[in-house]
């Protein structure tokens, strides 16, 4: 695996010695309002350099830190099942030398491959997820693959009690009908996370953090396909998943920057950001 022309910002470390490796997942044929998302991780890449590698919130630095950035996977736009299978064999093969898998996207239902993989590896892994919408539909138009779809596909290879949603402030009713019943629900904040962090931390299991973007506020973060008033601040995301990286965190995302919805950059600042602060927090593991 050989490293990307353009890394982010300090990810300059070799495959061998890195424990977190970077793979970017520049896809967005399910996407259900505004497209754009497919050009996120070369966006959050090429921007990263407009931010400091020393976070003063962890007083931690990029620098000190082995991360190596293998660049974005060629995916196939006519297949959301081929491009998953790519994302899935990706991720395996980090998993496999060991490493931490950390994918950018692109769209949410990317997710699921990387998902597949670490379900593969770790048999009671656990999923936090912090977005917006619930991503509970069995189908959206006739498609069980999309991105409105991508936690109940996540459900179907986990069963009850291992999804734990934050922030969710969108959906049909059937879906906060079925979180009720099958998910640890938490709509609109991150009420109940820090109960939810001691709990996998007690358990020791296997999380896989996955961050939809626009769990942000539109007011701080309106670069994303579909915005809904009423989210988090910085602050309060950056508090989340410091809370979430004192678990055993093994796999995580970033995704639905559409950068090109943002004419102003202040989205893809604020997911360069977000990025430098969740490398460092699953460092300190």
């Amino acid at each position: 695996m050989r490293q990307n022309v353009e890394t982010f910002l300090a990810c300059e470390a070799s495959y061998e010695e890195a424990g977190i490796v970077l793979f970017g997942a520049p896809f967005d044929s399910t996407t259900s309002f505004r497209p754009g998302a497919r050009f996120g991780s070369a966006a959050i890449r090429h921007e990263s350099y407009g931010v400091e590698t020393y976070s003063p919130y962890q007083d931690k630095d990029l620098e000190e830190i082995k991360v190596f950035d293998s660049g974005d996977l060629e995916l196939c736009f006519g297949s959301a099942e081929r491009a998953l299978a790519d994302i899935e064999e990706r991720a395996d093969r980090i998993l496999a030398d060991g490493k931490l898998p950390l994918l950018v996207g692109g769209e949410h239902l990317v997710t699921l491959g990387s998902v597949r993989a670490a379900a593969r590896k770790y048999p009671e892994l656990h999923i936090v997820h912090f977005d917006a919408h619930a991503d509970l539909r069995d189908e959206y138009l006739g498609v069980s693959l999309s991105h409105a779809c991508v936690i109940r596909r996540c459900h179907d290879l986990l069963g009850d009690g291992r999804l734990h949603q934050f922030c969710i402030r969108s959906g049909l009713r059937e879906e906060f009908e079925f979180a009720k019943k099958h998910t640890d629900f938490h709509p609109f904040s991150f009420d109940g996370l820090q109960e939810t962090v001691e709990e996998l931390r007690r358990t020791n299991v296997p999380v896989y953090l996955t961050i939809d973007l626009d769990c942000l506020d539109p007011s701080c973060f309106p670069g994303t396909g579909t915005p809904e008033a009423g989210g988090v601040n910085f602050p309060q995301l950056l508090e989340a998943i410091l809370a979430v990286c004192q678990c055993n965190v093994v796999a995580a995302d970033v995704n639905e920057l559409a950068p090109t919805l943002d004419t102003s950059g202040i989205s893809t600042a604020m997911a360069c950001k977000v990025m430098r602060e969740l490398m460092l927090a699953l460092a300190k593991q």
